[in-house]
Protein backbone atom coordinates (compact mmCIF):
# COMPACT_ATOMS: atom_id res chain seq x y z
CA UNK A 1 0.00 0.00 0.00
CA UNK A 2 1.47 3.54 -0.56
CA UNK A 3 1.08 5.36 2.79
CA UNK A 4 1.92 8.64 0.93
CA UNK A 5 -1.37 8.73 -1.08
CA UNK A 6 -3.23 7.60 1.80
CA UNK A 7 -1.37 10.68 4.41
CA UNK A 8 -1.43 12.96 1.34
CA UNK A 9 0.30 16.59 2.51
CA UNK A 10 -0.40 18.07 -0.48
CA UNK A 11 -3.37 20.48 -1.14
CA UNK A 12 -3.94 18.37 -4.41
CA UNK A 13 -4.09 14.46 -5.16
CA UNK A 14 -0.56 13.78 -6.69
CA UNK A 15 -2.35 12.31 -9.93
CA UNK A 16 -3.05 15.78 -10.50
CA UNK A 17 0.39 17.23 -10.32
CA UNK A 18 1.24 16.59 -14.07
CA UNK A 19 -1.74 18.02 -15.62
CA UNK A 20 -1.47 21.17 -13.18
CA UNK A 21 2.46 21.56 -14.46
CA UNK A 22 1.69 20.98 -18.00
CA UNK A 23 -1.17 23.94 -18.27
CA UNK A 24 0.60 26.18 -15.94
CA UNK A 25 3.83 25.78 -17.95
CA UNK A 26 1.85 26.66 -21.33
CA UNK A 27 -0.24 29.20 -19.47
CA UNK A 28 3.21 31.05 -18.43
CA UNK A 29 5.28 30.71 -21.40
CA UNK A 30 2.18 32.26 -23.83
CA UNK A 31 2.03 34.72 -21.34
CA UNK A 32 5.66 35.58 -21.55
CA UNK A 33 5.72 35.48 -25.13
CA UNK A 34 2.74 38.35 -25.01
CA UNK A 35 -0.15 36.12 -26.60
CA UNK A 36 -2.52 37.37 -23.58
CA UNK A 37 -5.87 35.32 -25.54
CA UNK A 38 -4.10 32.10 -25.36
CA UNK A 39 -2.20 32.20 -21.79
CA UNK A 40 -5.67 33.81 -19.95
CA UNK A 41 -7.90 30.59 -21.40
CA UNK A 42 -5.01 28.17 -20.15
CA UNK A 43 -4.39 29.63 -16.91
CA UNK A 44 -8.81 29.66 -16.28
CA UNK A 45 -7.90 25.48 -17.07
CA UNK A 46 -5.29 25.06 -14.87
CA UNK A 47 -7.08 26.90 -12.14
CA UNK A 48 -9.50 24.31 -12.72
CA UNK A 49 -7.39 21.10 -12.84
CA UNK A 50 -6.17 22.43 -9.21
CA UNK A 51 -9.91 22.84 -8.30
CA UNK A 52 -10.75 19.16 -9.40
CA UNK A 53 -7.71 17.32 -7.85
CA UNK A 54 -8.10 19.46 -4.69
CA UNK A 55 -7.82 17.10 -1.54
CA UNK A 56 -8.59 18.32 1.66
CA UNK A 57 -8.47 16.64 5.04
CA UNK A 58 -11.29 15.16 6.73
CA UNK A 59 -11.83 13.52 9.90
CA UNK A 60 -14.68 11.73 10.31
CA UNK A 61 -14.83 12.24 14.51
CA UNK A 62 -16.00 9.20 16.14
CA UNK A 63 -15.24 5.78 16.92
CA UNK A 64 -18.22 4.36 17.03
CA UNK A 65 -18.18 0.73 15.70
CA UNK A 66 -20.94 -0.06 12.30
CA UNK A 67 -20.95 3.51 10.78
CA UNK A 68 -20.50 3.66 7.44
CA UNK A 69 -19.42 6.59 5.28
CA UNK A 70 -19.76 7.62 1.61
CA UNK A 71 -16.72 6.82 -0.04
CA UNK A 72 -17.57 9.75 -2.25
CA UNK A 73 -18.00 13.68 -2.32
CA UNK A 74 -21.39 13.88 -4.59
CA UNK A 75 -25.42 13.44 -5.05
CA UNK A 76 -26.93 10.00 -3.53
CA UNK A 77 -28.75 8.73 -7.11
CA UNK A 78 -30.63 5.90 -5.63
CA UNK A 79 -30.77 3.50 -2.57
CA UNK A 80 -32.21 -0.13 -4.04
CA UNK A 81 -32.88 -2.95 -2.19
CA UNK A 82 -31.41 -6.33 -3.82
CA UNK A 83 -32.24 -9.32 -3.08
CA UNK A 84 -30.68 -12.94 -3.67
CA UNK A 85 -27.01 -13.11 -3.99
CA UNK A 86 -26.52 -11.47 -7.43
CA UNK A 87 -24.15 -8.55 -6.26
CA UNK A 88 -20.99 -8.06 -5.17
CA UNK A 89 -21.50 -9.33 -1.64
CA UNK A 90 -23.05 -12.11 -2.32
CA UNK A 91 -26.45 -11.73 -0.43
CA UNK A 92 -29.51 -9.26 0.09
CA UNK A 93 -28.20 -6.07 -0.07
CA UNK A 94 -29.11 -1.84 0.14
CA UNK A 95 -26.99 -0.57 -2.79
CA UNK A 96 -26.56 3.33 -2.63
CA UNK A 97 -25.38 5.12 -5.79
CA UNK A 98 -23.60 8.54 -5.43
CA UNK A 99 -23.29 10.59 -8.18
CA UNK A 100 -19.73 12.92 -8.75
CA UNK A 101 -20.17 15.59 -10.88
CA UNK A 102 -16.70 17.54 -12.50
CA UNK A 103 -17.17 20.25 -9.24
CA UNK A 104 -16.69 17.73 -6.43
CA UNK A 105 -13.47 16.25 -4.67
CA UNK A 106 -12.68 13.53 -6.64
CA UNK A 107 -10.26 11.39 -3.80
CA UNK A 108 -12.24 8.42 -2.64
CA UNK A 109 -12.29 7.26 1.16
CA UNK A 110 -12.63 3.94 2.67
CA UNK A 111 -16.33 3.50 4.25
CA UNK A 112 -15.18 1.62 6.66
CA UNK A 113 -12.28 -0.08 8.60
CA UNK A 114 -11.84 -4.15 7.93
CA UNK A 115 -9.46 -5.95 5.70
CA UNK A 116 -9.64 -5.96 1.71
CA UNK A 117 -10.95 -9.44 0.75
CA UNK A 118 -11.10 -8.57 -3.11
CA UNK A 119 -10.06 -6.24 -5.46
CA UNK A 120 -11.73 -6.72 -9.44
CA UNK A 121 -11.22 -4.46 -12.19
CA UNK A 122 -14.04 -4.71 -15.25
CA UNK A 123 -13.00 -3.09 -18.47
CA UNK A 124 -16.31 -1.54 -19.97
CA UNK A 125 -17.97 1.43 -21.58
CA UNK A 126 -18.16 5.43 -20.66
CA UNK A 127 -21.85 6.04 -20.12
CA UNK A 128 -22.64 9.08 -18.20
CA UNK A 129 -22.67 8.17 -15.12
CA UNK A 130 -26.27 9.57 -13.25
CA UNK A 131 -27.59 6.57 -16.18
CA UNK A 132 -28.54 3.66 -14.68
CA UNK A 133 -26.87 1.52 -17.36
CA UNK A 134 -23.14 2.83 -16.29
CA UNK A 135 -23.89 1.03 -13.02
CA UNK A 136 -23.75 -2.65 -14.77
CA UNK A 137 -22.33 -1.04 -18.30
CA UNK A 138 -19.62 1.11 -17.32
CA UNK A 139 -15.76 0.38 -16.64
CA UNK A 140 -15.37 -0.19 -13.00
CA UNK A 141 -13.61 -1.14 -10.45
CA UNK A 142 -15.15 -3.39 -7.62
CA UNK A 143 -13.26 -3.35 -3.86
CA UNK A 144 -14.96 -6.22 -1.34
CA UNK A 145 -14.03 -5.25 2.34
CA UNK A 146 -14.67 -7.31 5.80
CA UNK A 147 -15.30 -4.95 8.47
CA UNK A 148 -14.27 -5.97 12.12
CA UNK A 149 -17.89 -7.27 13.14
CA UNK A 150 -17.20 -9.75 10.04
CA UNK A 151 -20.28 -8.34 7.56
CA UNK A 152 -18.98 -7.88 4.40
CA UNK A 153 -19.28 -4.57 2.17
CA UNK A 154 -18.35 -3.75 -1.52
CA UNK A 155 -17.83 -0.22 -2.89
CA UNK A 156 -17.48 0.14 -6.63
CA UNK A 157 -15.40 2.99 -8.79
CA UNK A 158 -17.19 3.63 -11.89
CA UNK A 159 -16.11 5.55 -14.53
CA UNK A 160 -18.42 7.94 -16.51
CA UNK A 161 -18.50 9.82 -19.91
CA UNK A 162 -15.30 11.98 -19.41
CA UNK A 163 -13.90 9.69 -16.49
CA UNK A 164 -12.30 7.68 -18.03
CA UNK A 165 -9.07 6.79 -15.47
CA UNK A 166 -10.11 5.03 -12.76
CA UNK A 167 -7.09 4.71 -9.85
CA UNK A 168 -6.71 2.07 -6.88
CA UNK A 169 -4.58 2.58 -4.18
CA UNK A 170 -5.58 -0.41 -1.68
CA UNK A 171 -4.35 -4.18 -2.70
CA UNK A 172 -5.88 -7.15 -1.45
CA UNK A 173 -5.19 -8.40 2.08
CA UNK A 174 -4.43 -4.65 3.41
CA UNK A 175 -5.97 -3.51 6.61
CA UNK A 176 -7.70 -0.14 6.22
CA UNK A 177 -9.02 2.56 8.40
CA UNK A 178 -12.43 4.58 8.24
CA UNK A 179 -12.54 7.59 5.92
CA UNK A 180 -8.46 6.94 4.69
CA UNK A 181 -7.74 7.47 0.84
CA UNK A 182 -8.09 4.71 -1.34
CA UNK A 183 -8.47 6.23 -5.49
CA UNK A 184 -9.54 8.20 -7.49
CA UNK A 185 -11.52 8.80 -10.58
CA UNK A 186 -11.01 11.50 -13.34
CA UNK A 187 -13.51 14.13 -14.51
CA UNK A 188 -17.20 13.06 -13.23
CA UNK A 189 -18.09 9.05 -12.31
CA UNK A 190 -19.99 7.04 -9.69
CA UNK A 191 -19.57 5.66 -6.69
CA UNK A 192 -21.96 2.93 -5.25
CA UNK A 193 -21.59 0.93 -1.95
CA UNK A 194 -23.47 -2.15 -1.24
CA UNK A 195 -24.36 -3.11 2.83
CA UNK A 196 -26.15 -6.05 3.83
CA UNK A 197 -30.17 -5.71 3.76
CA UNK A 198 -30.62 -5.73 7.28
CA UNK A 199 -28.29 -2.81 7.51
CA UNK A 200 -29.68 0.60 9.03
CA UNK A 201 -29.53 3.23 5.96
CA UNK A 202 -29.00 6.75 6.94
CA UNK A 203 -29.52 8.85 3.52
CA UNK A 204 -32.09 10.02 0.74
CA UNK A 205 -31.81 10.21 -3.02
CA UNK A 206 -30.97 13.29 -3.81
CA UNK A 207 -28.91 14.55 -0.70
CA UNK A 208 -25.68 15.47 -0.93
CA UNK A 209 -22.84 13.86 0.89
CA UNK A 210 -18.94 14.03 1.55
CA UNK A 211 -16.26 11.45 1.36
CA UNK A 212 -15.18 10.75 4.66
CA UNK A 213 -17.48 12.58 6.93
CA UNK A 214 -20.94 12.23 5.65
CA UNK A 215 -22.64 8.55 7.02
CA UNK A 216 -24.66 6.52 4.78
CA UNK A 217 -25.78 3.76 6.85
CA UNK A 218 -24.73 1.41 9.82
CA UNK A 219 -23.93 -2.03 9.86
CA UNK A 220 -26.23 -4.87 11.42
CA UNK A 221 -23.46 -5.92 13.77
CA UNK A 222 -22.69 -2.26 14.75
CA UNK A 223 -26.50 -1.38 16.15
CA UNK A 224 -27.13 -4.68 17.44
CA UNK A 225 -30.97 -4.54 16.23
CA UNK A 226 -32.16 -4.96 12.43
CA UNK A 227 -32.22 -1.88 10.58
CA UNK A 228 -34.66 -0.02 9.24
CA UNK A 229 -36.63 -1.28 6.00
CA UNK A 230 -35.75 0.43 2.28
CA UNK A 231 -37.85 1.56 -0.41
CA UNK A 232 -36.46 0.82 -3.73
CA UNK A 233 -36.10 4.70 -4.99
Amino acid sequence: MDTSRINNTWPVAKEGIPFIVVSSGFAILFACLGFACVAIPLGVIALFIIFFFRDPDRRYETDEEGVVLTPADGTVLEVRRLDGDDNPIGKSAVKVSIFMSIFNVHVNRVPIGGMIERIAYHPGKFFSANLDKASTENENNVITLTAKGGERIAFVQIAGFIARRIACWIQKGDVVVRGQRFGLIRFGSRLEVYLPSESRIAVRVRQKVKAGVTAIGRLPSGTGEEGDSIKAA
